[in-house]
This record gives structure tokens, C-alpha cells and sequence, in this order.
């Protein structure tokens, strides 16, 4: 194995992966470094995203939607059922078979695009140098033109709750319950703390979030975010927000939890199981030497310029180690940039129109500013709006709960964010994430043909709603 190399990638998650196939597609000698190893012991490539983070959560998330489907849901299609059962045992089976699928196909890619694969650890050295350490423990020195850094991310621990692995969890042991929680505390209501809330409801829990936090979903659209909480609250999440975890205790198999709660009144809730779904911090533990060149922010994350360049001349990074959401598409589309850029080419990245979702049911999705961001920012704006109640499509599925919304700017017309919480928001939210890339307005959306009877339909109907034009629903105010 030769020690020199056009590039080396340390991480092979989304962004590393990504970063490393696309800087050998482009003719650059690459190696990828992955340290993630599987039950067994064995190597593996995918990172958090693949493992233990979004592939997964979202096999889980759809298993224990068919089931509450079956059981609670067909009725209304005339499909009666009855002695409806859940193996959790099997579903996670089925999710580790996913996972070992996928983690598999990313070696298939790499040999196939002639990636050098590599397991073990990677540290940055001076001179961009960096020292591998596999599995067994050999050492030895590689070199490179250029080093891309895409280590990731850890989940945050918290003093007051402890994960032990047992009964207080994280989000990686919340994928590998055996059995379902009569009762389930959750704290955090951010995306993961909602997601994972949601499979283990459907599949019986007695779930109850905690969220320090004064609003729901802070970061998303207000309007969107308070739609969200009346929808998850009536499906069973118990949401209680302003509630700051103060200690926790585990007596046996169960734990209890003290909080102070909005009022600022002492609670205890006992529980069977605990998630501890409080953020991610960016993971560079033993990545950089002292003399590496590479600098931390103040909030850990690595220091990189508006293309992904660290302070280190030929060294990169991408992904969650660095500044912006911790999203796996956005660290994936910063692996091309920075791979392109070795190339020579000049690709830049619109962090703009980077779509951001919760795959709850129904999903959250937004892309662009909120309405409170464009506020707050002095511009000019018109909303338009359509609710999935008045979607024919969304009747005939009975998935008429949500809206979708669209901001414009008053004067350009120019579509400056979307927002929805409905049906496949997921994927609604792309057909307006291609048009803010684009620069379209929201005119451009209203004028083009939408298929009928289609999910796709609300989304421009509220292109529409825009200037009070809407078909299918009164106008808050018509327009000319």
C-alpha cells in the first residue's frame, strides 16, 4: 500500500463518503479512513447516518407506522383487522439488515470508483501528514496533497441524566429496545427526541417529552411549529415544554425524573426506559495534533472558511465537525465541493436552499427562511398558504392534516422560504428547494402544470395563495 496520496478523507459518513468517491471519479488518488466498527468487531463505512443515525431511525419509524396503520387507521377504508401484533425483535432485525446493506454498498462503491478503504483511526499531523492506527493497533505515517477532515458528530451528554445503556439511553441505544416501554421519557423535543417519541408511541408507549425550551421547534417556522404541536399532541405525545431536567435516579429497571417545570414547580415522572436526545456536539477526539495547523470555534466545531478550507493550507472539512446544520445532505454536498475544488474546479455551495426535515407523520420540512427570520431581516413579504384539508389527494390517502406554506418577497416576487407539515412534506419541500435555486418566484410556481389528483397540488396552491389567487380554498386576501 503506498503512503502517498492525492487525498485522504478521515470519516466516512455522508460527507466523507461522499467526498471521497467523487475526488476519485475526478482522478484524485484517494483513501478513506472510517473507524465505526459493528457488533463483531468489523469495519465498517456509513458513520453515524448509517449506523446508528438517520437510515435506522427512519426503518423503525416506518415499521411502527404500519403498524399503528393496521390497527388503528384501516377502519376508515373499510379494512377491518384484528389481532394485530408487533415483534419488536423482528423490526430491529429488519433494521440491522438495512443497515448492514447500505454500510455494505458504500464498500461496493468505493472499490468500484477505486476509493482505498481503510479502517481504523485517523490523526492530522503537521504538513498534512496523518497517522493511521487500525484496528490491531500498527501504525503508520500517510501523506497527502490534501486531507479532508469528516469525523462527525457524538450525541451530548448530560450531568443530570447519565446514559448507562440500560435504562437511560441515548439515541443510538433508543434504536435497540428489545421490548416496548410501558412508559418512555424523552428529553429533548428536537428532531431526533420527535422521531424517536413517535416509533415507540405507535408501538404502545406511554411517551412523555421533556423540553427545556420555551417554544416548540424554535428553529422552524412558527406557524408550521404550532400546527406541529397540536397534531403530535393529539396523537398521544405528551409534550411539556419549559421543563428543565434537575436529577434523575435508577432504582432497578425503572428511573425517575425530577424537573422544575413552566411555573417553576418541582415534578417527578417514573419511567421504564429514558432517551437523552439533547443535541449533537461536533466529535474531534484524537483527531488533531497540536501542531496540525487546523484551529476549534468557541463552540468546538472546526474552523473553515465559506468553502469548507481550515487554517491549514490543503486541509478540508465538512459535515458536522463544522458550522451549520448538523443535516447528512449538507455535509454530502459539501464533500463534492471541497472534492471538486482539489480538482481545480471553482463549485460553490447555496447554503440558502438547504431543505431541513422531521420525519415524524405527518413530516416537517422547510427550506429558506422563516417568516419570524424575514421579519426580523426589514423585508417586504406576502404568505400564502393551502391546508391538506382541502387536497383531494390528501382525502382519498386520509392524510388531511398539516398545510403548506410559502413566503415571497413583496417586491421580486422571489420565493424566500417554504414550509409545510403534511404528507411526503419530505419530498413536496425539494419541488420548492429546485425553484429557490433557480430564483423562481412564486408566480413561476402558480404558472407551472401540477399533476392531478396529486399531493403536489397543495404546494401550488399556495404558490398561488401568494397573491390571494388560490383555487381550492378561500383567499385571506384576493388580489388582481
Amino acid at each position: 500500500m503506498s503512503d502517498k496520496y492525492d487525498v485522504i478523507v478521515i470519516g466516512a459518513g455522508p460527507a466523507g463518503y461522499v467526498a471521497a468517491i467523487r475526488a476519485a471519479q475526478l482522478g484524485l488518488k484517494t483513501v478513506c479512513i472510517e473507524k465505526w466498527r459493528n457488533e463483531e468487531g468489523k469495519g465498517v463505512n456509513g458513520g453515524t447516518c448509517l449506523n446508528v443515525g438517520c437510515i435506522p431511525s427512519k426503518a423503525l419509524l416506518d415499521s411502527s407506522y404500519k403498524y399503528h396503520e393496521a390497527k388503528e387507521e384501516l377502519k376508515v377504508h373499510g379494512i377491518t383487522t384484528k389481532d394485530v401484533g408487533i415483534d419488536v425483535p423482528s423490526m430491529i432485525e429488519r433494521k440491522a439488515n438495512i443497515v448492514k446493506q447500505l454500510t455494505g454498498g458504500i464498500g461496493a462503491l468505493f472499490k468500484a470508483n477505486g476509493v482505498t478503504s481503510l479502517f481504523g483511526t485517523g490523526k492530522l499531523l503537521s504538513g498534512k501528514k496523518v497517522e493511521y492506527t487500525d484496528h490491531d493497533g500498527k501504525t503508520q505515517t500517510l501523506e497527502a496533497d490534501n486531507v479532508i477532515l469528516a469525523s462527525g458528530s457524538s450525541p451530548i451528554d448530560i450531568p443530570v441524566a447519565p446514559v448507562d445503556e440500560k435504562v437511560i439511553v441515548n439515541s443510538t441505544g433508543a434504536l435497540e429496545f428489545t421490548e416496548v416501554p410501558k412508559r418512555l421519557g424523552v428529553i429533548g423535543a428536537g428532531v431526533i427526541g420527535l422521531e424517536l417519541g413517535s416509533v415507540w408511541s405507535r408501538l404502545g408507549s406511554d411517551v412523555v417529552v421533556l423540553e427545556a425550551m420555551d417554544d416548540f421547534l424554535a428553529v422552524m417556522d412558527q406557524q408550521i411549529a404550532k400546527e406541529s404541536f397540536k397534531i403530535l399532541s393529539k396523537q398521544g405525545l405528551d409534550i411539556r415544554m419549559s421543563c428543565r431536567v434537575t436529577g434523575s435516579e435508577v432504582k432497578g429497571k425503572k428511573v425517575t425524573v425530577t424537573y422544575t417545570d413552566k411555573d417553576g414547580k418541582d415534578q417527578k415522572e417514573t419511567f421504564d426506559k429514558l432517551i437523552v436526545c439533547v443535541g449533537r456536539r461536533p466529535y474531534t477526539e484524537g483527531l488533531l495534533s497540536g501542531d496540525s495547523g487546523v484551529n476549534l470555534d468557541e463552540r468546538g466545531f472546526i474552523h473553515v472558511n465559506e468553502v469548507c478550507a481550515t487554517d491549514a493550507p490543503g486541509v478540508w472539512a465538512v459535515g458536522d465537525v463544522v458550522r451549520g446544520p448538523m443535516l447528512a445532505h449538507k455535509g454530502s454536498e459539501e464533500g463534492v465541493m471541497v472534492a471538486e475544488r482539489i480538482a481545480g474546479q471553482k463549485t460553490q455551495m447555496n447554503y440558502d436552499v438547504v431543505p431541513n426535515v422531521i420525519y415524524t407523520h405527518p413530516e416537517i420540512a422547510s427550506v429558506g427562511r422563516t417568516e419570524e427570520q424575514v421579519k426580523k431581516d426589514g423585508e417586504p413579504y406576502n404568505i400564502g398558504t393551502f391546508p391538506f384539508a382541502a387536497s383531494g389527494r390528501a382525502m382519498a390517502a386520509n392524510e388531511t392534516a398539516g398545510l403548506v406554506k410559502i413566503i415571497a418577497h413583496a417586491d421580486t416576487d422571489r420565493i424566500l422560504g417554504c414550509h409545510i407539515v403534511g404528507p411526503s412534506a419530505a419530498d413536496l419541500v425539494q419541488q420548492v428547494a429546485i425553484a429557490m435555486e433557480f430564483g423562481s418566484s412564486a408566480e413561476d410556481l402558480g404558472m407551472m402544470v401540477f399533476g392531478h389528483p396529486t399531493l403536489s397540488e397543495a404546494v401550488h396552491e399556495a404558490a398561488l395563495a401568494v397573491h390571494g389567487h388560490a383555487i381550492h380554498v378561500a383567499n385571506k386576501k384576493k388580489r388582481k
